[in-house]
């Protein structure tokens, strides 16, 4: 499998989407995106931050332990089953701190080189740890497992690679996957005489019948911004492969002004030239519920959202989820590059380890844990999709195996799973490519415009 990779992901429950995918609410853009990725279902949990004993070794009262740091919200029921699992047999504890889920990457970039600085983390694979893995600060799994090489194959490909940085990997997955699928009312589809896309001319054939309808084709709360990346992330796949992706955010920056990268920027105009969003699609939220209630009330006919999209239904409109709401995958663009099977979107979110952890062995102890039977039904019971290869066990114990089938079925199958652009690139592009993104959307800037953006990012 072909991976493009590199920085973030977060998900945590939330106000409308059940996740923080859902609870979005970072200061500023950077705060929304964190929100984002935390998104698996539940209500966000503010817990207080513990961390004046961050750091391996010897407690205050002499006990050994190591401090594991996570993103404080409704995901944390998991990871303290999980200790409590594994400090029942440990000698060496294992000690978990939290900070709320909109204070956590900013505390934890002031930490992170301090005496406060924890054993394991929680991260988002990819650019969230290039900067830690550039300065030293992290250990290779290959060092953490030393007596077990093959860590890897407990995970599925596409999300394992997705934490490694030069070759080497530095995260194990440790929460659900979330991949972008293509929403839909089922019954609002059916009342304009269309279906689920296949192909990019299926699609725009459903967003001339749809606006026949009076309806607004496609829900998109683009005052999010990071919803309108999503289409120009698959649009990218479909046309060029997860290849052009791969060379970009590898520093080649050519590779925007290709002839591919321009047929994609050509597929996104015509989408929305044939009014596919509607008119004030910048003045509607994913974040606040707005986009959502569009599709489950029948304003809209699609969306195209993370996989937290499901929860975020169920909670908000239970009985629009249980009848008419659909889901499939991005459509093919004929003569695209890209496999049809490919995947965009949040792989996992993973934990790394320090390398002045003063337990590593305790720590690799723990670690395995994030494949056991245990945790995979515990992260399932929840709404979360684990990632390892004996998920399949247990799907039909998850809240809706349908759908949990299918996600893995997808993401199980999928030849490039590609990470999300503003967590591919390191944190401090994530406003230039939102802006670069809403200008073109916008016609505030055409295709040399976008592409001069992309090219002054730094992918470093």
């Amino acid at each position: 499998m072909r991976i493009s990779m590199r920085m973030s992901q977060e998900a945590m429950p939330g106000t409308v989407r059940g996740r923080t995918r859902t609870s979005a609410g970072r200061a500023g853009a950077h705060r929304i995106r964190l929100a984002r990725t935390l998104a698996c279902g539940g209500a966000a949990l503010l817990l207080g931050t513990s961390l004046t004993a961050c750091g391996g070794g010897s407690g205050s009262d002499g006990k050994q332990e190591f401090h594991v740091l996570v993103y404080g919200d409704a995901g944390n029921k998991v990871e303290k089953s999980i200790v409590a699992e594994f400090n029942k047999t440990s000698k060496v504890k294992a000690v978990l701190d939290t900070i709320p889920g909109a204070d956590y990457q900013q505390k934890l970039q002031t930490i992170i080189n301090t005496p406060q600085a924890p054993d394991v983390f929680f991260n988002w694979g990819g650019g969230s740890i290039q900067p830690f893995v550039k300065a030293g600060l992290l250990m290779p799994l290959d060092d953490v497992f030393k007596d077990d090489p093959k860590i890897g194959d407990k995970f599925l490909p596409s999300v394992y690679n997705t934490a490694k940085i030069d070759g080497k990997a530095y995260g194990i997955p440790m929460r659900g996957t979330q991949p972008v699928l293509l929403f839909s009312n089922k019954k609002v589809l059916a009342d304009a005489g269309t279906a689920a896309p296949k192909t990019w001319d299926d699609l725009l054939a459903s967003v001339k019948k749809l606006k026949a309808k009076g309806v607004t084709p496609i829900a998109l709360g683009g005052g999010d911004k990071w919803t309108t990346m999503m289409w120009f992330e698959y649009l990218y796949d479909r046309i060029a492969g997860p290849g052009l992706f791969e060379k970009a955010v590898g520093s080649d920056k050519s590779a925007w002004a290709s002839p591919d990268s321009k047929a994609a920027l050509a597929k996104m105009k015509q989408l929305v030239d044939a009014g596919a969003f509607g008119t004030n699609f910048d003045s509607v939220k994913f974040t606040d519920g707005g986009s959502p209630q569009l599709l489950a009330s029948g304003k809209a006919g699609f969306e195209l959202m993370g996989s937290w999209e499901y929860s975020t239904q169920k909670e908000a409109s239970p009985d629009f989820t249980a009848k008419d709401l659909g889901y499939s995958t991005f459509p093919s663009v004929p003569g695209g590059k890209g496999d049809a099977a490919d995947l965009v979107g949040n792989t996992n979110n993973f934990y790394s380890v320090m390398k002045k952890t003063k337990q590593p062995a305790a720590v690799a102890k723990f670690l395995k844990l994030m494949y056991s039977d245990s945790f995979v039904k515990a992260q399932l019971a929840i709404g979360n999709l684990p990632t390892t290869t004996n998920t399949a066990d247990f799907v039909a114990t998850s809240s809706d195996p349908a759908y949990a089938k299918y996600q893995l079925d997808l993401v199980s199958k999928a030849p490039s799973f590609q990470i999300s652009w503003d967590q591919a690139y390191p944190p401090s592009a994530m406003t230039p490519i939102y802006q670069a993104i809403q200008e073109f959307t916008d016609g505030k800037t055409d295709a040399d415009g976008f592409i001069k953006a992309m090219q002054a990012l730094d992918a470093s």
